[in-house]
């Protein structure tokens, strides 16, 4: 039973350790996750869809446009009856007179009220209504490609911040193993400059080496750290959980998928947003062409009225005009026009077209350069693979070199300066196969950035 015991608890204790080590393990993220909680938690994407959320309120807005005027009005008056005749111009609010004119003057008050309902209706403009419709649909597309723009330059940006943080992590490797050689030829020096075979200087030599490597470190976890908080600001994840998962990284090395594919800059979404801008201004040179057109009026109003002065000019009590005793009502089309509008139609309209030839210039410039970079893409990645080819020659060399060095050096066939330009050389063969790695991924990931790919390329690493 006590043997029993004992097995069990041994059991308890390997489950405890692995779980403790596997929580001690750094999580990792993947660039698709990146990618993802940026779409949903960055902070100007956020805007951008609020921003769509307005145009398409204003949209609907501009529909309510063709909706008529009712107007209610009602108003209870005591004043005087006293006109005289001539014409005026109405400034402002004039009181009216619908009475006639007395031979004297007569200053006794008067009641009256009034209740009117008026009803004017723009039944039909020639298309204006169409035409504001148009620019409001137009305008939300421009908002929408706008926001499609952002999201694809800030998943740039979030792809070029990942891929640094690859890169430093590498260089962080190597510089722990640069620690470890440098570590391990301080312990060399020391025991052979015990035994006299090597001089004390030596000893100094290794140290500064040793001391320079970790302050290298220190620089590059830094660096690290920098980029980490750039990309906690995009995605709302602490920075030092921002760790990136190098294990795609063989994937994205073998991968020709994207280096064969088509490019799509037709439907980049740069591209879509200046199309989207184009097709707006356009949208509005047609309505400027209608809202100058001529405008169907329909107008209807009723009301009733009630005075204190009867049909004989005789004054009553001034109560009694707060009754209404008459009634009328008027219903009618009209048609208006301003023949002044004429210019001001021909004025807009030119203004329109230099705005309309302005995004048609933006959108061949934009295509002209997307074009560009999609040449320099395929010329980065081509010249990438040719160096990512090469490099581990250079290494392999460098790696026996550094060994042979180290060898002769503690037989007492070489000096510290000879070890530690071996050593140097060691040191700047990895960094540079590091770097020959970033540079492949930063130019596969920027092909597919500026060919519209990116997708695609994502797909390759499930």
């Amino acid at each position: 039973m006590s043997g029993f015991k004992k097995v069990v608890g041994i059991v308890v204790c390997l489950l405890t350790a692995v779980q403790l080590q596997a929580q001690q393990i750094p999580q990792t993220i993947t660039l698709r996750q990146l990618l993802n909680q940026v779409e949903q938690k960055a902070p100007t994407l956020l805007t951008d869809s609020a921003a769509v959320l307005i145009r398409q309120s204003q949209a609907t807005e501009t529909k309510s446009n063709w909706l008529p005027n009712l107007r209610l009005n009602y108003q209870a008056d005591i004043g005087t009856n006293n006109n005289v005749a001539g014409p005026y111009f109405g400034f402002g609010i004039i009181p009216s007179n619908s009475r006639g004119v007395r031979t004297e003057s007569n200053t006794t008050a008067t009641g009256a009220n009034l209740g009117i309902a008026a009803l004017d209706w723009e039944i039909y403009n020639f298309g204006s209504y169409g035409a504001q419709n148009k620019v409001a649909q137009s305008d939300i597309k421009v908002e929408q490609n706008q926001f499609a723009q952002s999201k694809y330059q800030l998943q740039a940006y979030a792809i070029g911040n990942y891929l640094q943080l690859t890169r430093l992590q590498d260089y962080l490797t190597i510089q722990q193993r640069n620690i470890k050689r440098n570590q391990e030829i301080n312990r060399s020096i020391r025991s052979l400059a015990k035994s006299g075979v090597r001089p004390g200087v030596d000893t100094s030599i290794a140290e500064a080496e040793l001391s320079k490597a970790k302050l290298n470190y220190i620089e590059l976890n830094n660096q690290l750290h920098q980029v980490q908080l750039k990309l906690s600001a995009i995605t709302g994840l602490p920075y030092t959980s921002i760790l990136p998962d190098t294990s795609t990284q063989n994937t994205l090395i073998n991968n020709v998928i994207i280096a064969q594919a088509n490019a799509d800059t037709s439907t980049h979404p740069i591209i879509n947003y200046y199309k989207s801008v184009y097709q707006n201004s356009l949208q509005r040179e047609d309505l400027v062409r209608k809202q100058y057109n001529p405008k169907i009026m329909f107008e209807a109003a009723a009301w009733g009225r009630g005075s204190s002065v009867d049909a004989n000019d005789h004054f009553g009590n001034v109560g009694s005009g707060f009754d209404f005793d008459r009634g009328n009502y008027l219903v009618g089309l009209g048609i208006s026009y301003n023949l002044f509008d004429l210019r001001r139609k021909q004025l807009k309209l030119r203004t329109q077209k230099t705005v309309t030839d302005y995004a048609r210039k933006k959108l061949s410039e934009q295509k002209q350069m997307l074009a560009v970079s999609a040449d320099q893409a395929s010329v980065e990645l081509e010249t990438a693979q040719q160096r990512l080819q090469e490099i581990p020659n250079q290494l392999k060399a460098a790696n026996a070199g550094y060994r042979q060095k180290l060898s002769l050096y503690k037989s007492g066939l070489t000096d510290i300066i000879e070890l530690n330009a071996a050593l140097n050389i060691l040191y700047r063969a990895e960094t540079d196969y590091a770097q020959a790695r970033y540079s492949y991924f930063n130019a596969l990931f920027q092909k597919a950035i500026t060919e519209n790919q990116v997708t695609a390329l994502l797909n390759t690493l499930k």
